[in-house]
């Protein structure tokens, strides 16, 4: 069969055909300068080959070996890599196809979204859906404020942010060369690409380029309420990474990428690690984004939101094994670290009695779980349900992982290859048994009903939406079900306790 060809507004593209679908790779979809908005790529002659991943933010080098060690991506760094990736079954056909536009985590600091996992053919095949990923900029080069430290430099806020915008308006332009709909965008993202779903959802900029939305494992920052980080704050970091680098904020524009890399790796090892995230200007990004209410202008939008029920066994466990063996005494001592005085025993006692005859470190991984995540998807669906102009759907994946006799549970990013339906290329997450396909076919099938319609039900799974009466919460596991205020003795718990 011959490379398929389509046309973009900046030229024509060939790509590769893979199990029957289309696949282009790598295709530009903005430009920009450092620190300022992204602009609409040059045009090009001919055809241009799209049929490799671009490279990816420059950021430090993070070695991703055990669950992680299955999942490949392209390691090249550059500051040009704002390009798109497009699976889709076919081309020019008029077939008005369901969009789903990935958003890939890793904080807003690192990764791409070039992984394996994230490939699109077996969405697409099952689905009849077009799936698109991109990469953006990241870090200080994606969320470094200036606005107050070098105002000289004229640079806009959230320019990370804004290659995402840009990214849904290439899709808005595009997409029905490649089948799709571009009336019918569904926008999901995992992790760090969870908090770029909840923050685009307020964004202004991106006000009618997406329909539909999934927040999955993104409702971690600023105690759970998902809040961007004020100018002063960020100001902060930003003071932090140049003291790093030992410059001017001058500097800032024309200093080398590799430097600029190096100085990031030395301030995240330092006493004040910058932790890259949205600041709320009140231009590119108004106020909230989800706190104290939900987005007026993505009201209207769907919205399905959820975690694992143990992420923490990932995102603390892999980096303190201690925390897998813990004894009362231990888990009294983290539990002090995360919890003021007048809280900790309300707290213990009522996750002991929520989860009788858990271990110490299973104890702690529930509650730190909960804290850190569920907390804050229980408040979204809360404040997306009190809009009452879209529906919101609530989910746990409590399916646990057989990778190391089990020792992970339900950790982070176990429901990338469910969703996915990428469970073959992830054994070192999900292991090779039968029951993790079982899962993807249930989760896989519910995302793309959801992007097809707004409503995540499918024949063999019915999945009613979350309300303040109801609190009906889809768990995913060999069986899933559906449960009716589920863990609500947590959520009530927690209510009110800050950290």
């Amino acid at each position: 069969m011959d490379a398929p060809t389509a046309t973009t507004t900046n030229g024509q593209i060939r790509g590769a055909i893979d199990n029957g679908v289309h696949v282009f790779k790598g295709i530009p979809y903005a430009t920009s300068k450092r620190f300022a908005a992204p602009t609409a790529p040059p045009a090009w002659a001919g055809i241009q080959d799209a049929v490799a991943y671009a490279p990816m933010c420059p950021q430090p080098t993070i070695n991703l070996g055990g669950l992680f060690a299955s999942w490949t991506f392209d390691k090249e760094m550059s500051e040009d890599c704002l390009a798109i990736n497009v699976w889709t079954p076919a081309l020019r056909d008029g077939g008005k196809r369901p969009v789903m536009v990935w958003f890939h985590g890793g904080d807003f600091s690192s990764l791409s979204g070039s992984r394996n996992v994230f490939d699109g053919v077996r969405l697409c095949n099952s689905g009849d859906v077009v799936v698109v990923t991109l990469n953006h900029r990241l870090n200080a080069f994606g969320f470094m404020y200036l606005g107050e430290v070098a105002p000289q430099l004229d640079a806009v806020a959230n320019p990370g942010m804004l290659d995402l915008v840009a990214g849904l308006q290439w899709v808005r332009d595009n997409i029905a060369e490649f089948g799709g709909d571009p009336s019918n965008v569904t926008i999901f993202g995992q992790s760090g690409g969870g908090g770029k779903v909840a923050t685009i959802m307020a964004m202004p900029a991106a006000a009618g380029l997406f329909h539909r939305a999934i927040i999955q494992s993104g409702s971690y920052a600023r105690n759970a309420h998902l809040q961007a980080m004020t100018p002063a704050e960020a100001s902060v970091l930003t003071r932090s990474l140049l003291a790093a680098l030992e410059i001017a904020p001058d500097r800032l524009a024309d200093l080398p990428m590799e430097a600029l890399v190096v100085g990031l790796a030395k301030a995240a090892r330092g006493p004040k690690r910058p932790v890259w995230r949205p600041v709320a200007d009140g231009t590119v990004l108004p106020e909230g984004p989800w706190w104290p209410k939900a987005p007026a202008m993505s009201a209207n939008v769907p919205l399905m939101i959820g975690t694992t029920a143990t992420e923490t066994t990932m995102l603390i466990g892999t980096f303190d094994p201690a925390t897998f063996d813990l004894d009362d005494a231990g888990l009294r001592t983290r539990m002090a670290a995360i919890f003021k005085p007048d809280q900790f025993d309300h707290v213990l006692a009522g996750m002991k009695a929520a989860h009788p005859g858990a271990s110490p470190s299973d104890l702690f991984f529930w509650i730190t779980t909960a804290n850190m995540f569920q907390k804050g998807a229980w408040i979204h669906a809360g404040q997306k349900a009190a809009q009452g102009a879209a529906p919101v759907y609530l989910y746990e994946l409590t399916w646990c992982t057989p990778v190391d006799g089990g020792k992970w549970q339900s950790p982070h990013s176990a429901d990338l290859p469910l969703v996915f339906d990428n469970v073959a290329k992830s054994a070192s997450m999900v292991g090779t048994g039968p029951d993790a396909q079982t899962v993807a076919d249930a989760m896989s099938a519910a995302w793309i009903a959801f992007a097809r319609s707004g409503n995540p039900t499918t024949p063999t799974l019915a999945w009613p939406a979350w309300t303040t009466d109801t609190r009906a919460t889809m768990v995913f596991d060999v069986k899933s079900r559906v449960v009716n205020g589920y863990r609500d003795d947590e959520r009530v718990l927690l209510e009110g306790v800050s950290t």
